[in-house]
């Protein structure tokens, strides 16, 4: 089972229930209201591994493009 609040407390950037963790070249993408979906891309935004369907990909891309600079350090 997947600890919530652990997930929460270690994300750079959560946007309508999709957690955002960079880790170093990496970028983990769960859904925190369905945590079967999750998403890993590079920096880019190339998805390297997912469980999500075509247009949450989309979704959660857009979300990241749009809040890239919530995501610097």
């Amino acid at each position: 089972m997947i600890d919530f609040m652990k997930v929460a407390d270690q994300a750079d950037m959560i946007i309508n229930g999709y957690a955002f963790t960079k880790e170093n070249e990496l970028i983990r993408i769960l859904n925190l209201n369905n945590t079967d979906k999750s998403v890993v891309v590079d920096k880019s935004g190339k998805v390297l591994e997912t469980s999500m369907d075509d247009i949450e990909i989309q979704i959660v891309i857009n979300y990241l493009n749009n809040n890239q600079e919530f995501m610097e350090e």
